[in-house]
């Protein structure tokens, strides 16, 4: 199975390359949707460190936001309880795809939490800026000041370009992104 990694800024579209590939893709983001949605212990670790914010289950993407801007720490305490819970789900999901030609890892923190093999093919999709805050300002649930805590917590842009095998140039229109995407496959 050969692992392709999904690397760009926020907003900058890995999740729409990811699924253009046609391949299984892991959405972290996806699953951390889930987690906060349908795993009561998830809720029960998150409430017992963060009494004050997080307070029902389900629970809620607003209250994820506002505890996250209530205080620096709480978002490296939300992290060291939901992250482990999302490596845990990525296993399932490699181990269920063992025997496809491909998977597609869309991790935004990949590097970061060293998800990735030293055999993984990274691709780092690259966005223009301005057109990356239009369609972040569209997203249901938009905090700028959430973006530059998440934006604090990675590395930096250039760092993951370099550690790219390929760079996808995404101007969110699919024959264009399938072209890149037909040319990168023969590379492989």
């Amino acid at each position: 199975m050969i692992r392709i990694g999904i690397l760009g800024d926020i907003g900058s579209g890995k999740s729409f390359v990811a699924k253009s590939f046609g391949f299984p893709v892991f959405n972290a983001d996806s699953e951390v949707g889930k987690l906060y949605k349908k795993n009561r212990k998830i809720f029960i670790k998150l409430n017992k460190v963060l009494p004050k914010f997080i307070t029902r289950f389900p629970i809620k993407k607003d209250e994820i936001t506002k505890t996250i801007l209530a205080n620096k720490s709480n978002l490296r305490k939300i992290i060291n309880i939901v992250h482990p819970e999302v490596r845990k789900q990525m296993n399932i999901f490699l181990n269920i795809n063992k025997n496809r030609k491909f998977v597609i890892l869309d991790v935004p923190l990949i590097l970061e939490n060293r998800l990735n093999k030293k055999k993984d093919i990274l691709i780092f999709v690259q966005s223009n800026r301005s057109e990356i805050f239009k369609r972040l300002k569209k997203r249901k649930n938009f905090s700028s000041k959430i973006i530059n805590k998440f934006r604090k917590i990675q590395l930096p842009l250039d760092l993951k370009k370099k550690k790219s095998k390929f760079i996808i140039k995404n101007n969110f229109t699919k024959k264009y992104i399938k072209k890149q995407i037909k040319f990168i496959l023969k590379q492989i």
